[in-house]
């Protein structure tokens, strides 16, 4: 489990693809104190796992599922890669419940500077519309984030100069292709409303309500 909340900044050193799998070798850019081998490591908020922690290098293995559906299969040398250790019990989340399991990719439409600030538009496959709400927390490449304005196959957020300096934000460009993870919670409530007994749940609106409520002559 992660927050969204940006340790720092890590940079590839190197990448071995095995078939349809990668192995990636990352030195992180920040203080990593005491890498544990098996411990969970959010790589622009994709979940992996350090197999290997030698000479400041982290190994980390990516399966082919992971490739399919994140932005992972797209680094090379010298990318840089936003970095959060796993949420320990007990710690403050300061940013939103993030699995690390991302859900798609988006491609950034738009940065535009708003104050301080940018506006990033970012589009997606509109059948992930349905996760995504005004003012809802999303992640981006890891980056906890909050909706400003949404639709069905686009978003935006508001990148502070904080977020800026501190994540690969600054280095995103239009056409750029952006993991996406959804908010976990609603995930779970939209889930829900369709399964019952572990079965498909029935509709309440069926024939005879709209014939009950006047819908048929």
């Amino acid at each position: 489990m992660f927050t969204g909340l940006i340790e720092g900044i890590g940079e590839v050193v190197s990448v071995r693809r095995l078939g349809g799998d990668l192995r990636l070798g990352i030195r992180p850019g920040f203080a990593f104190p005491n890498p544990v081998i098996g411990e969970s490591v959010a790589v622009n908020g994709t979940c992996l796992t350090v197999e290997t922690a030698e000479n400041g290098i982290l190994s980390f293995y990516a399966s082919e599922e992971t490739l399919a559906c994140s932005n992972i299969s797209l680094l090379a040398n010298k990318s840089k890669v936003n970095m959060e250790r796993a949420l320990a019990l007990g710690s403050r989340l300061g940013g939103h419940l993030v699995s690390g399991h991302v859900d798609t990719m988006g491609t950034v439409r738009s940065i535009q500077n708003i104050g301080q600030s940018r506006a990033v538009s970012i589009h997606f496959s509109d059948e992930w519309a349905k996760y995504i709400i005004p003012k809802g927390s999303v992640a981006l490449d890891g980056i906890s984030l909050t909706v400003n304005t949404c639709d069905f196959d686009f978003l935006t957020v508001n990148v502070i100069p904080e977020t800026w300096k501190a994540t690969t934000v600054a280095d995103w460009s239009v056409g750029q292709k952006i993991n996406i993870e959804t908010d976990m919670i609603g995930k779970y409530i939209l889930r829900s409303q369709f399964i019952e007994n572990n079965k498909p749940k029935k509709s309440a609106i069926d024939e005879d309500f709209l014939r009950e409520n006047g819908f048929f002559a």
